[in-house]
């Protein structure tokens, strides 16, 4: 939820000029799930997730969720109402016409999948490729305008200092790209050590939103979800303020909500 409603924001953002953009998701997996799918059935995570946001929030926050309220609506009427969309469905409802969507999947089933549902939609192109190879390859656009979102499967120890150093790479390559890498967060030290990373040796401005809805005491447990955003809109750091804290209070277990909202690297 945290990363569909940042990447949604930035969407929102790029759209406010008219020159064209492209968004590149490098790890895609299958941009639209079934809620009442066997997998998602078994785990029931989504009723502690998107499942508490049906109540609304106070204006000035329901006025930040609306795109992405908008978004979620519209691949429901797509392809049906127990649907949730993946980050490739939510960047497709945000496209213009003169707007690119390029989504990448390893995996060949998955990749298929993608492939035939956005097959008919020219303003998209899905590339079955390793995420961290399209990342170096695709960049920078021919747009020259854009954001890359950054969702590896974390199967492998190491993927958050990974993370970093890619993003580290490719703010390197594409200076003025805007970037999203998103984090679970089990072992806190380990995203500190890469926001620490990155806040030494960014030359751009980044932000660090977390977003906590158990106590980080266990690393072996998911307690939460962050994300860097390099380059953000001028406007995010403001907007997070008021999301953060009301997801925060909203989707708080045992009594325990918290969240970070923190600038990296160098101001411009």
């Amino acid at each position: 939820m945290l990363k569909h409603l940042v990447l949604t924001r930035v969407l929102v953002h790029l759209a406010a000029k008219p020159k064209p953009y492209r968004a590149i998701d490098t790890h895609a997996g299958l941009g639209v799930y079934d809620l009442e799918a066997e997998e998602a059935g078994r785990t029931g995570e989504w009723h502690d997730g998107f499942g508490r946001l049906e109540a609304p929030f106070a204006a000035d926050v329901e006025a930040l969720l609306a795109p992405y309220r908008a978004a979620v609506a519209a691949v429901r009427a797509r392809h049906g109402a127990t649907t949730y969309p993946g980050s490739p469905a939510i960047i497709r409802e945000h496209l213009r016409a003169g707007d690119k969507g390029v989504f990448v999947e390893l995996h060949p089933v998955d990749a298929e999948t993608l492939g035939a549902r956005y097959a008919s939609d020219s303003r998209t192109k899905v590339m079955h490729l390793d995420g961290w190879t399209a990342l170096n390859a695709l960049i920078p656009p021919p747009e020259r305008r854009g954001l890359v979102l950054i969702d590896p499967p974390y199967e492998e120890r190491g993927e958050i200092d990974r993370l970093g150093q890619h993003l580290l790479k490719a703010a390197r390559k594409w200076p003025t790209g805007i970037y999203l890498g998103w984090y679970p967060i089990k072992d806190l030290s380990a995203v500190d050590r890469m926001a620490a990373a990155l806040d030494a040796g960014l030359e751009r401005p980044a932000l660090r939103l977390d977003l906590m809805i158990e106590r980080p005491d266990d690393p072996t447990r998911l307690s939460g979800t962050g994300l860097v955003v390099i380059n953000p809109p001028w406007m995010l750091a403001a907007e997070a303020e008021l999301f953060l804290p009301a997801l925060a209070e909203r989707l708080a277990r045992s009594g325990y909500g918290a969240f970070r909202s923190e600038r990296l690297g160098r101001s411009e």
